[in-house]
């Protein structure tokens, strides 16, 4: 019987530091999709990429990309605040989204969202590359067929002081245009909105995935020599238990990770600055056996595994594994109510949110 070989053909929308540093190399890499095109508004940024990654074609106009009939999905890779309206034009167009995270701003938009998919037919996924890291998915792997019940779930996100060292040592020179699209206010103007929707949307997935369906949250916030730590007790649907730390930064290492407390084992996890392209430290502890495992997870590289996972689920080759509308949507709901918690000092139910963060 023959194999199908054919290539997802996408193009990402936005040529800025993301796609600089993840989305670029993984279309290049994937082997099942291949880099069809690119999109920006800054002319001198898009000659620049294409020279240095060699699409079949560039545009400066979304529209006339999305028109392409032979494009067969984007990657939104622009500022957080134009997620939703480059994915719904995509959707809209016919063309499968792999939308980096967050998927929104705000509670409204991304239910708004919701809709357009479930009209398009089309698959969008939402950028949570962690849910690729061969480490969370042997962790994933043993909860779902030998863990048993949940009782506990703790996990922690702590950028450090020193991560900018790391990532200037590790990552591509990242080019630069005056000419760059750009949200209306500065995204860092607010350190607490900029913190929350850059790291705690990962805790939030991480917790999601590996802990099931979150319900409600009571957090607390303490701003001290420029550093933001958000302690977060949280209920989860299952009534297990879970407590998530965002702080940033940490005056150590990169310190990230996760503990998972279940009726017939463990699991302990330590997880890397992303740029490292290194796969998590994850030891199960199997109760039946009084055996710990770790999986060796060569393959690091959680951008292009990510991408290669969509493009699998596109191609009709395999079921969706990464995140989707509804994990998109739940992680806005819960970034959200984590800070209106901590405003108000009361529990908040997801559910219950509005508004933007």
């Amino acid at each position: 019987m023959a194999t199908d070989e054919r290539l997802l053909k996408v193009g990402v929308l936005g040529c800025g530091p993301i796609a600089q540093a993840a989305h670029f190399e993984s279309a290049v890499k994937a082997r099942n999709a291949e880099l069809y095109a690119i999109c920006d508004v800054a002319e001198d940024l898009l000659e620049r990429m294409a020279w240095t990654f060699a699409p079949a074609k560039t545009f400066r106009d979304y529209d006339e990309m999305l028109a392409d009939p032979a494009l067969d999905a984007v990657i939104v890779a622009t500022s957080d605040a134009f997620h939703v309206a480059a994915a719904t034009a995509a959707l809209q167009a016919g063309k499968h989204v792999l939308c980096e995270k967050p998927l929104g701003v705000a509670v409204e938009e991304v239910e708004g969202l919701r809709r357009v998919v479930e009209e398009s037919g089309c698959i969008l996924q939402v950028g949570h590359m962690k849910r690729f890291d061969a480490g969370l998915q042997s962790a994933k792997t043993f909860i779902d067929e030998e863990m048993g019940e949940l009782l506990a779930f703790k996990g922690w996100y702590c950028d450090s002081t020193h991560r900018y060292h790391l990532t200037d040592a590790v990552q591509p020179h990242i080019v630069k245009s005056a000419l760059a699209k750009r949200p209306a206010g500065n995204p860092k103007a607010d350190l607490q909105r900029y913190y929350m929707l850059a790291h705690g949307s990962h805790l939030l997935d991480t917790a999601r995935y590996l802990g099931g369906e979150i319900v409600e949250v009571e957090a607390r916030l303490r701003e001290r020599f420029g550093a933001y730590c958000w302690f977060a007790d949280v209920a989860f649907a299952s009534g297990a238990l879970g407590h998530l730390d965002l702080t940033v930064a940490v005056r150590m290492d990169w310190h990230e990770g996760f503990q998972i407390y279940g009726e017939n084992g463990s699991v302990l996890g330590k997880t890397y600055n992303p740029w490292l392209y290194k796969t998590s430290d994850v030891d199960i502890f199997h109760e039946s056996s009084g055996t710990t495992t770790r999986i060796l997870g060569a393959d690091g590289h959680f951008y292009r595994r990510q991408l290669e996972g969509f493009a699998d689920a596109c191609l009709g080759r395999a079921p969706m594994t990464g995140a989707d509308i509804d994990d998109g949507i739940t992680s806005v709901r819960g970034m959200i109510a984590i800070a209106q918690s901590a405003r108000s000092g009361r529990a908040v139910k997801l559910a219950e949110v509005s508004g933007a963060l």
